[in-house]
C-alpha cells in the first residue's frame, strides 16, 4: 500500500465523500432540528455560516501551516477532526443546556476537518504520478457529488426504515468514513510538497489581476452551489410541500447527481473548450435560478433547483484548472482558491436563508435575491477571458 499510488487517490476520493457527509448530512435534519430543539431559519442559518466560515478560516490558516508540516499530518488530521464533529453531532445536543450550542461546536470540529480536506485533496491528487490529471482533478470532485447522493439516498432509506428520530445512530455510522480514512492516510503514498519559493507565495499570486478573476468566478461558484444544495430539501418538504422522503430525494440527490454528471463529462481537454462549458453552465444556473424562484408549478421548480447542479458542476474542477495552467502551481494557490469558494459557500446559503426569514420562511425569496450568483459567474468568466488575453 505504501507504494501504489491508486491507494493515495482512493483516500482522496473518500476524502471528497468525508467533504460531502460534512457539507450535506446536517442539512436534511434542518427541520428536524427546528421541530425537536426550537431552532429558527435564521439559526439554521447560523450554522451554515459557521460551517463554512470556518472552512474559509481553515483554508487561509493552511497557507501557514501546510508547507512546515506536511501533507500527511495535516490530512490526517482533518479525517479524525470530521470523526470526532459527528460524533458530537449525535451527542452533545442533548447533553448540553442549549441544543444549539450542541449544534454548533460539532460544526467548527468537522469544519476545521472539511476545510483542510478541501485544501490539501487537490494538490495531493495533482502530485499524484498521473497522466491525465485534469481528468482526475475532475473525478476527485465528483466523488463529492456521489458522496452528496450517496448522503441522501442512505439517510432517506435509514429515515423511512428506522424512523427520523433516529438520526443520532446515522450520525455515529457517517463517522466510520473520516474514521476509517484517516487511517489509511497514514499508510499510502504522498508526494512531497513542492518548495514555497518556486510558485512566488501568496504575495506574488496576489499583485496579479487574473488571480482575482478566478477568486471571483470560485465565489460565485460556491455561492451558486451551495444556496441551492443547502436548502432544497426544506423547500422541497415547505415550500412545495413534499414529504420528507421524496423531497431528498427529487431536491439534493437530483442536485448532486446532476452535479456529478456534469463532472464525469468534464474530463480536461482544450482551454477555450474548457471555457465555452463554464460559460454555458453560467448561462444554465441564471435560467434555473428564474425558474426555481418564480416558476407556478411546484415540480418545474425542483426540476430547475436539480439542473443548477448540472450547470454550476464544472466551477470548482474547471476553475482550479485554468488556475493552475495559467498561474505557477502551489499549496497557497489552491488554499487561496478554496478561501474563496467557502466564502461564497457561506454568504450564498446564508443570504438565501436570511432573506427568506425575512419574508416569513418563503423560501423563493431567498432564490430570487440569489440570482445575483449566477450573474456574477457570467462576469467572472468575462474578466478572466480578457485578463487572459492581455498576458498572452
Amino acid at each position: 500500500m505504501r507504494k501504489n499510488w491508486n491507494w493515495t487517490l482512493f483516500a482522496c476520493f473518500t476524502s471528497a465523500v468525508t467533504q460531502a457527509i460534512i457539507c450535506n448530512f446536517a442539512p436534511l435534519l434542518f427541520l428536524t432540528f427546528q421541530r425537536s430543539f426550537g431552532i429558527s431559519l435564521a439559526q439554521l442559518s447560523l450554522l451554515v455560516i459557521l460551517n463554512f466560515s470556518t472552512q474559509l478560516v481553515t483554508d487561509l490558516l493552511a497557507t501557514f501551516f501546510v508547507d512546515k508540516l506536511g501533507y500527511r499530518p495535516c490530512i490526517t488530521a482533518a479525517h479524525f477532526l470530521s470523526t470526532l464533529g459527528l460524533l458530537g453531532l449525535a451527542f452533545l445536543p442533548a447533553l448540553m443546556g442549549a441544543p444549539f450550542w450542541g449544534l454548533l461546536i460539532p460544526t467548527i470540529l468537522y469544519a476545521i476537518g472539511g476545510g483542510l480536506i478541501e485544501v490539501l485533496a487537490s494538490p495531493i491528487v495533482e502530485s499524484c504520478p498521473t497522466e491525465n490529471k485534469a481528468g482526475v482533478m475532475s473525478l476527485l470532485h465528483s466523488f463529492y457529488c456521489w458522496g452528496h447522493m450517496g448522503v441522501v439516498l442512505l439517510s432517506a432509506l435509514f429515515f423511512l426504515t428506522c424512523g427520523i428520530e433516529n438520526w443520532r445512530i446515522l450520525a455515529v455510522l457517517w463517522a466510520i468514513i473520516p474514521l476509517a480514512n484517516g487511517f489509511l492516510f497514514l499508510n499510502v503514498p504522498i508526494a512531497d510538497q513542492p518548495p514555497a519559493e518556486k510558485s512566488g507565495g501568496i504575495a506574488a499570486l496576489l499583485r496579479k489581476p487574473l488571480f482575482w478573476s478566478f477568486l471571483l468566478l470560485m465565489f460565485a461558484g460556491g455561492a451558486t452551489e451551495q444556496a441551492i444544495s443547502q436548502w432544497v430539501s426544506a423547500f422541497a418538504e415547505s415550500g412545495l410541500h413534499m414529504s420528507k422522503a421524496i423531497g431528498d430525494l427529487l431536491g439534493p440527490c437530483l442536485f448532486a447527481g446532476c452535479m456529478g454528471l456534469a463532472r464525469l463529462l468534464f474530463a480536461g481537454g482544450q482551454e477555450k473548450l474548457l471555457r465555452k462549458r463554464l460559460a454555458g453552465g453560467a448561462v444554465l444556473c441564471l435560467i434555473t435560478y428564474i425558474v426555481a424562484a418564480f416558476s407556478p408549478i411546484p415540480l418545474l421548480s425542483l426540476v430547475a433547483c436539480a439542473l443548477t447542479g448540472f450547470g454550476v458542476g464544472l466551477f470548482w474542477p474547471g476553475t482550479c484548472t485554468l488556475a493552475a495552467h495559467a498561474l505557477p502551481g502551489s499549496t497557497a494557490l489552491f488554499a487561496l482558491l478554496a478561501l474563496a469558494g467557502d466564502i461564497g459557500c457561506t454568504s450564498g446559503p446564508a443570504l438565501l436563508g436570511f432573506v427568506a426569514d425575512a419574508n416569513g420562511g418563503d423560501l423563493r425569496a431567498g432564490i430570487a435575491v440569489g440570482i445575483l450568483f449566477p450573474i456574477c459567474l457570467i462576469v467572472g468568466l468575462i474578466l478572466t477571458k480578457k485578463l487572459k488575453k492581455k498576458l498572452a
